[in-house]
């Protein structure tokens, strides 16, 4: 299976995604219009795709990898993530908790903690994994579901995953 992505120079994300999104691309001081994804090459025995954002470079500012966007459930059959499908559920999908939801940062909002926050590095540029999952079953999951019940469920279900880094402008 492949990702594409489409990035600036260097592999950034656009500013329509991360730190510098103005408008009506930022809710609650968060960037967050997801960037669109093309898939290539994914199995034909493919039920549904999932996938999760993740910020390994934020450890040494919060002291844990940073959970920008977990969704699950999407059909087998798409090959176009479209941009800002986690707010307009362009291509109906479930939706997991981000880091935001978690009791350190306690957000209530679920528009914020269930949704793609887009990145926002505060120390200097980060990467953001990117991981899609092709998957041979539909996963038992309600909107803000944790990264760990996503993890729990996809294993013996995984027929290919691919990854790719993106990254995130200071």
């Amino acid at each position: 299976m492949r990702i594409v992505v489409p990035t600036e120079e260097n592999g950034y994300l656009a500013d329509e995604f991360s730190k510098y999104a103005t408008g009506d691309d930022v809710y609650g001081g968060q960037p967050v219009k997801s960037f669109p994804i093309k898939l290539h090459k994914i199995p034909k025995k493919t039920q549904t795709l999932a996938l999760n954002l993740i910020d390994f470079d934020a450890v040494p500012v919060s002291g844990f990898p940073w959970i920008h966007w977990v969704a699950a459930n999407f059909p087998g059959t798409t090959r176009e993530i479209p941009m800002d499908v986690s707010r307009t559920n362009a291509i109906p999908h479930v939706h997991g908790r981000n880091s935001n939801g978690g009791s350190l940062v306690g957000n209530t909002d679920p528009a914020i903690y269930q949704n793609y926050t887009g990145p926002f590095p505060p120390n200097e540029d980060h990467d953001y994994s990117l991981t899609v999952y092709a998957l041979n079953t539909k996963l038992d999951l309600a909107d803000g579901f944790w990264l760990n019940d996503l993890l729990h469920q996809i294993n013996g279900h995984v027929l290919d995953t691919a990854t790719i880094t993106l990254r995130g402008r200071v």
